[in-house]
């Protein structure tokens, strides 16, 4: 027994490292434009922070796109002359990445008003209620936690490795580190989202506890508080409508940040076609080890923000079914009926989902269709370009 205790008790210390870690470097890195007022348990928002961020922000940008280093890549020169329409895809995918960087922290920025309060909130929420309500701790939440903060670390390491790792290259330091921090700081932002949909999920989570103790109680034949139910009722519908606001402020973010990923993983893949078709060109080393570690990483980055906000939906699909346990109680009194069939029916009209743009529901059944485009499209663009594959001899 006290093994597996060790080990939760482990991953909560991570859990909280990742948090403070990624509110740090937040700060550190402009994202986060909000100071705590620790006696008022409150967030402020700080135009100081806002102007440190986009003037950071948007420096960085700026140098990383001035250096003109496409050529530095020994396998990118090789690729590209002989192959130009690999050349036009990654100008595509260049341009996405622009056009999702500044649209992430424009859009973040000119919404962070709304965002301190909805921040605020749930700060209030976790004070007055939930820290009161967890009947035991959430380990699931540390554990995706602990994931997020390692799928980040293992994305600026697969970006590095890319840049440096390639044989006969030419190193540019300060381009790569300007460009590495952009790239980090798009990875934050969207970080910042999935905390909040995992720290949603574990207040539903807590909210099921509940009902689930009280059906328990209700089975062993003691009364409950009718009060109690309309309580979670209310945190419910709140959790609900912030779940709502808080994907309207990121959903143009994360949705680009989503594209972003497909497309790099549809060069990537065309290109490894290409090394593999070629392999006598390049070293085993690009093709076994430098760019299936890229695929792979991005992938799993992209399935696991899709396992975010299935979590969060399936948690809460979860509350009406265990309020269907309350419809074989026979010793309820009227009042607690009425509320939990108040409670059914608020379920049954408005379920938690994480929808982007009013149009992508993003649950596993969305991430399926969406890895199985990406492989059809790396497919197609192999059919498309089939007769330059294969390069041709000097």
């Amino acid at each position: 027994m006290s093994q597996p205790k060790r080990i939760h008790r482990i991953c909560k210390g991570l859990a909280r490292f990742t948090i403070r870690a990624t509110l740090y470097g937040s700060w550190v890195l402009g994202l986060f434009p909000f100071t705590f007022d620790s006696r008022k348990r409150r967030l402020n928002r700080s135009k100081w922070l806002l102007a440190y961020g986009l003037v950071l922000n948007l420096t960085l940008l700026v140098l990383s796109m001035l250096p003109s280093t496409d050529d530095h890549n020994s396998v990118k020169v090789e690729v590209f002359q002989r192959n130009p329409l690999v050349k036009q895809v990654e100008e595509l995918v260049e341009v996405i990445s622009l056009i999702t960087t500044l649209v992430t922290h424009l859009r973040t920025f000119s919404r962070s008003s709304e965002l301190v309060e909805i921040l605020n909130e749930l700060l209030v929420l976790d004070k007055n209620h939930f820290s009161k309500l967890m009947l035991s701790e959430c380990h699931t939440f540390n554990r995706y936690v602990i994931e997020k903060g390692l799928v980040i670390i293992l994305e600026i390491g697969s970006s590095l490795v890319l840049y440096f790792g390639i044989p006969n290259s030419k190193i540019v330091v300060y381009e790569a580190v300007c460009i590495y921090i952009v790239q980090l700081e798009v990875l934050m932002v969207v970080m910042h989202f999935h905390l909040a949909v995992i720290y949603i999920y574990r207040y539903l989570w807590i909210i099921n506890g509940q009902l689930l103790d009280m059906a328990s109680r209700l089975r062993r034949g003691d009364s409950v508080d009718p009060d109690r139910i309309q309580l979670l009722l209310w945190l419910y519908s709140r959790l609900l409508d912030l779940n709502h606001r808080l994907t309207a402020i990121y959903d143009i973010q994360v949705t680009l940040f989503m594209a972003t990923l497909f497309s790099v993983n549809i060069i990537v893949g065309h290109v490894l076609v290409i090394c593999w078709i070629n392999i006598t060109r390049f070293s085993l080393l690009v093709i076994f080890l430098l760019f299936p570690q890229a695929l792979i990483i991005n992938f799993w980055d992209l399935w696991q923000g899709i396992a975010f906000c299935d979590l969060a939906e399936s948690t809460g699909k979860k509350t009406s079914m265990i309020l269907k346990l309350f419809n074989d109680m026979e010793n309820m009194d009227q009042e607690t009926e009425r509320r939990v069939t108040e409670f059914t029916l608020f379920c049954s009209h408005r379920r938690l989902k994480v929808c982007h743009l009013g149009l992508l529901d993003i649950n596993y059944e969305m991430g399926f269709r969406m890895i199985i485009t990406n492989i059809l499209y790396v497919v197609f663009l192999v059919q498309f370009d089939y007769m330059n594959l294969k390069f041709k001899t000097d």
